[in-house]
């Protein structure tokens, strides 16, 4: 039994719990101890079972682990601290939120935070360990220059895992190969690489009041800013008001609103098209129509 399980391995006794949403099989746990701590808990429902939504087996929890722990190692970005993790069990400290929306005031806010984040420098680009985005690989083979890295590594590794196991087709498979052959019109290589969260999407920003109460479920590299901040545009998580905060900081090259967001968003849009299906495949296709593929 999992109750049984979390009071070994954390060493106190559970009295209060209840049921936490999370996604890709896993059950989630808002726990209080006996010695006062409050957590948050994802387990592995069915270990070695594909999840029957998309055919994916359940990551590995003690990725996600290593990264929240990374980050609190680099950097003063607000993820829980990690009580307990291995391959089938995450425990972490439980973020309190007020379930406000992101106002222009939490918007500002986390636009100093990321910014502070990604002035946080690494030596190459990638990372020296496989990260994860949701439940799928993310590949980070370390590299000196930053658009062959995501061209490979990011936008032609997903694009290969939506035509192999989803529905993007050979033809639109072909379309970003030539995209990728080229990208070196379309992006800037960034001065330096910059620790990126990842994943940054409104179900992973946590608020409290007018501010940010903390940050889950990251996506760790080192890569360029541009595509974290166009994930925030993809579905409407930040606006105005963070970027004006954000480039009174950190100013981006001209360009990016107008073109180099889209084409960083093909990232997470083949992400979602491998986890979710075709609906998402009218975004790949209408990307590549506006820059002539």
């Amino acid at each position: 039994m999992l109750k049984e399980r979390l009071e070994t391995v954390l060493g106190a006794e559970i009295t209060q719990s209840r049921a936490l949403p999370v996604g890709f099989g896993l059950e989630g746990l808002e726990i209080t101890l006996n010695d006062g701590r409050h957590l948050a808990v994802k387990a592995s429902r069915s270990p070695g079972k594909a999840h029957p939504s998309n055919g994916l087996w359940a990551a590995p929890l003690e990725i996600e682990g290593y990264m929240l722990g990374e980050l609190r190692r680099l950097s003063d970005f607000p993820v829980p601290e990690v009580h307990h993790c291995d391959a089938d069990l995450l425990v972490m400290d439980f973020i309190e939120t007020d379930g406000g929306s992101i106002t222009e005031a939490v918007e500002r806010d986390a636009a100093e935070t990321i910014a502070a984040l990604h002035s946080v420098r690494g030596e190459r680009f990638g990372y020296p360990k496989d990260t994860l985005i949701g439940p799928l690989p993310q590949r980070n083979a370390e590299s000196d220059r930053w658009i062959p890295f995501f061209a490979e590594h990011r936008l032609m590794a997903m694009a290969r895992m939506a035509h192999e196991d989803g529905p993007l087709s050979a033809a639109d498979l072909a379309r970003l190969e030539r995209l990728a052959e080229r990208l070196d019109a379309f992006l800037v290589e960034p001065e330096h690489p910059s620790l990126l969260h990842g994943d940054l999407w409104t179900g992973n920003v946590l608020v409290k009041g007018n501010q940010i109460a903390g940050f889950v479920d990251p996506a760790i590299s080192f890569g360029h800013p541009e595509i974290e901040l166009a994930f925030t545009t993809m579905f409407g998580t930040f606006g105005g008001a963070f970027f004006d905060a954000y480039e009174a900081i950190s100013p981006l090259e001209p360009g990016f609103h107008e073109l180099r967001k889209d084409l960083y968003n093909l990232y997470p849009t083949l992400v979602h098209v491998r986890l979710f299906g075709r609906g998402y495949l009218g975004g790949v296709d209408s990307t590549l129509r506006r820059i002539g593929f």
